[in-house]
């Protein structure tokens, strides 16, 4: 009498829930990084290649395509850009400011805060977004 069995006992990984499960780690890391955004106003930057990297004392001026400005994501007036700059440029006198500007504003927009930065002697970088090729 053989009572060995013919078909042997194999292993198996159900793998049937790892769709799910990367599926919500992957809805997870979408809401975080969209989260994680220090600039949530929305501009349009101008294309350019990367050239340099900025210092870490750095504030975020925003115009948008309306001529709102915004200076950390805080509401300013532009009449008041360069007296609040240089409140900011008596705490941090190394300050750098990353203008965030839409492109679809003119030249003389531009002009108009550098103008502002060269008067009160502090560095203006432009951000923008890489060229794609």
């Amino acid at each position: 009498m053989n009572f060995r069995r013919k078909k042997r006992f194999e292993a198996e990984v159900a793998t049937s829930s790892l769709n799910d499960i990367m599926f919500f780690l992957l809805l997870f890391f979408l809401i975080i990084s969209t989260l994680a955004n220090p600039s949530v106003i929305k501009v349009l930057l101008p294309k350019a290649t990367p050239t340099q990297a900025t210092n870490k004392f750095q504030v975020n001026l925003t115009i948008t395509k309306e001529k709102e400005y915004y200076l950390d994501d805080k509401l300013i007036i532009p009449a008041n850009l360069e007296t609040t700059i240089a409140g900011m440029l008596k705490n941090q006198p190394e300050l750098t400011i990353v203008l965030r500007m839409d492109a679809t504003l003119t030249i003389q927009d531009l002009v108009d805060v550098l103008a502002t930065g060269t008067k009160l002697k502090t560095r203006i970088v432009m951000a923008t977004q890489p060229i794609s090729g």
